[in-house]
């Protein structure tokens, strides 16, 4: 019964982390004009819009140069300036493509030396509402001195009240929670324990969360 009662103490708590979790995803949008920042970096994803949001605040003269970072090395230079039509000025002057990163993580690591190798103290960060929350965590990670301004990318779907009654917003929504929390334990290990600790970690929740994938997906 103990335990029992232990397993439904702790589904409570991470119901409700989910729940508030989904509100502040939804507190990101609409975004707010950001003040001026040394560069802006966007975080590719499923869709050209993080793009555009990273172009139209680099046509506002919100920062002196864009980071893309995470393109698929298949991918050229012109296919993404395609992508934002007008920009072909400032993707000739001012946008860089990190060509490195395969996950949120490696996307913090290469805007992290991007911005040591720019000298930037100050970065506008542009990627989707619910990846906001684990991107932050992983930049503020990899650079610990950087001020970070969030510019998210509204996903309307996940913006009802009831995004849970929906399979695919449910599912998005309670997979980038587990991803956040992940994060969030891997790091109180690596504070504790050191990188070595944490890195193994990473790789079992990274593991964990591909089989928690493939399974849902085979349910679709």
């Amino acid at each position: 019964m103990k335990l029992l009662a232990a397993i439904a103490i702790v589904a409570l708590i991470w119901l409700a982390g989910l729940f508030a979790f989904a509100e502040r995803v939804r507190d990101f949008t609409p975004a707010t004009e950001p003040a001026g920042a040394d560069g802006i970096v966007a975080l590719t994803g499923p869709s050209a819009e993080r793009i555009n949001a990273a172009i139209r605040l680099l046509e506002r003269d919100k920062a002196e140069r864009l980071l893309v970072s995470g393109v698929n090395r298949e991918v050229r230079r012109q296919e993404l300036r395609a992508l934002t039509p007008g920009s072909n000025r400032l993707f000739d002057c001012c946008v860089d493509l990190g060509f490195d990163a395969e996950d949120t993580l490696g996307n913090a690591q290469e805007i992290a030396a991007w911005a040591e190798a720019k000298g930037y103290d100050s970065l506008i960060v542009v990627t989707s509402d619910y990846h906001m929350p684990r991107s932050l965590l992983e930049i503020r990670s990899a650079a610990p001195g950087v001020e970070l301004t969030p510019y998210a990318v509204s996903t309307p779907s996940l913006h009802s009240s009831r995004w849970w009654r929906a399979a695919e917003t449910a599912r998005r929504m309670t997979l980038e929670y587990n991803k956040y929390l992940g994060v969030m334990v891997r790091e109180g290990i690596r504070r504790v324990f050191g990188d070595r600790s944490a890195e193994a970690t990473r790789e079992a929740m990274k593991a964990a969360a591909e089989t928690a994938d493939q399974a849902l997906a085979a349910q679709k």
